[in-house]
């Protein structure tokens, strides 16, 4: 599994979709995105990340950056997302940080 991170519209599926040499509907087929929301929503995360990890690629974008919110139930969600980030990294055989649509390989290599 490739996991990309990054930003809010830094241009992750657009490396996605250069990593795997492919259109918009190869990458829906291939790649789950916004994976942060998941981790809102569910209890276990080991179990998430490996259900996650069966994908060809696996997009995240970084929430846990800036100022902390205020509302409990947003500092969850932050802390969850940061934790699935971790699982799935470990999982991960390449892990891609893009930034400013520059993808950056920080474990493994591209295919």
């Amino acid at each position: 599994m490739i996991f990309l991170f990054g930003p809010l519209w830094s241009g992750k599926r657009a490396a996605a979709r250069e990593i795997l040499h492919c259109d918009d509907a190869e990458l829906a087929r291939r790649a789950v995105w916004d994976v942060q929301e998941l981790a809102r929503a569910r209890a276990d995360l080991e179990t998430l990340a490996e259900e996650l990890a069966d994908k060809d690629v696996v997009i995240a974008t970084e929430v846990g950056g800036g100022i902390v919110p205020v509302d409990a139930a947003e500092r969850t969600a932050r802390e969850r997302a940061g934790r699935l980030n971790c699982l799935l990294a470990e999982r991960a055989d390449t892990v891609v940080r893009v930034f400013c649509g520059i993808p950056m390989v920080i474990k493994g290599e591209l295919p």
